[in-house]
């Protein structure tokens, strides 16, 4: 008997770059260029960003990685006496080994609990009411942010991003979006980039586009001058200012082009919907609501044996719970042939 061809769930890092962002490179490779952002495609990516977002000054950083985004933006934002507020699941607090903290120059990372794997309200008004202000003994909340779409895969509404961005305003906080997956958020959502980002009061965006389709590049959108100079020189001192930025940047430009992040993203939501109903038809358990392309599934241990040697790659994250992440790259077939492979696994063959 054949070998199962392996059928690649662990996550959409693990996919491969879009055929559109190959090309911006290799055009890219032409010739030679200033270096260090002086370049022509880093030019034209900060007028793509200030179309697609609908902002006349916002900036774009390239950096190599989400941490580098989302811990660099931060620091931009929070004093090294304050402290960033966020979920208790936030990759920020969970998997970035203290990046903030670091750059930040000790800044305190603050996980807020909230239902959905998202704050509400309620966990804002209780961190602001527990909080000495004005106490030089207690880290002064400096910063909001916010994971879009959450850790586990859900996602907060334009109208639900300005309600919790109005009051961090009042008690004058800067917000910030964690947005390594946000094309697929704005995809699910059908909103524009600028609805869930400056426009619903949001000063600063990691922005995620090696998880969809990008060589190896994520950036940081500046929607506020103040945190824009920050980064000016904190890139600099973090050796985020690459030689040879044109090669960032013209990933970031084809990404932000005629629509390919959004529509990468759409495809890999739908394969996921065709996924998580196909498991629920199965009666498998799903933890999370999969608003985008991220779902969490309980099944016995042994059936997660099973599905390993049938092939099925994927994440192990307790005992008797996996993740499963669709991408660009995932086809119906792939989803189809998956869903064949778990109820044979649930059934013992």
């Amino acid at each position: 008997m054949s070998e199962l061809r392996p059928i690649e769930l662990r996550s959409d890092n693990a996919a491969g770059a879009a055929p559109e962002i190959v090309d911006a490179v290799v055009r890219a490779n032409a010739g030679s260029a200033l270096a260090y952002g002086d370049d022509d495609w880093t030019a034209r990516l900060q007028e793509v960003a200030r179309r697609v977002f609908e902002h006349e000054t916002a900036r774009v950083f390239p950096v190599v990685s989400g941490t580098a985004a989302n811990s660099l933006a931060l620091a931009a934002m929070c004093p090294p006496w304050g402290a960033v507020l966020c979920h208790e699941t936030a990759h920020i607090v969970q998997n970035e080994c203290g990046a903030t903290s670091m750059y930040g120059g000790g800044a305190v990372m603050r996980g807020l609990p909230g239902d959905d794997y998202r704050l509400q309200r309620s966990s804002l008004e209780h961190a602001f009411a527990a909080t000495g202000w004005g106490d030089n003994h207690v880290s002064q909340p400096k910063v909001l942010s916010l994971t879009l779409p959450s850790d586990h895969g859900t996602v907060y509404r334009p109208a639900e991003i300005a309600d919790l961005a109005g009051l961090a305003a009042e008690r004058g906080l800067r917000v910030h979006v964690d947005g390594a997956r946000v094309a697929n958020a704005i995809a699910a959502l059908g909103c524009t980039p600028a609805d869930v980002t400056w426009r619903a009061g949001v000063h600063a965006l990691s922005l995620g586009a090696i998880k969809n389709g990008a060589l190896s590049t994520d950036a940081i959108v500046s929607f506020d001058d103040r945190v824009t100079d920050e980064l000016y020189y904190r890139l600099k001192r973090a050796g985020h200012v690459a030689s040879k930025m044109r090669y960032q940047s013209a990933q970031l430009e084809a990404y932000l082009s005629d629509d390919l992040w959004l529509r990468s993203a759409r495809r890999a939501n739908q394969a996921m919907a065709q996924l998580a109903a196909g498991l629920a038809g199965l009666g498998v358990e799903l933890t999370n609501r999969p608003d985008v392309n991220m779902v969490f599934v309980r099944v016995p241990d042994t059936v997660v044996d099973r599905l390993e040697q049938a092939g099925l790659l994927f994440y192990r994250i307790s005992p008797g719970t996996i993740r499963l992440v669709t991408s660009f790259q995932t086809s119906d077939a792939d989803v189809d042939e998956a869903l064949a492979r778990v109820e044979r696994a649930l059934d013992g063959r």
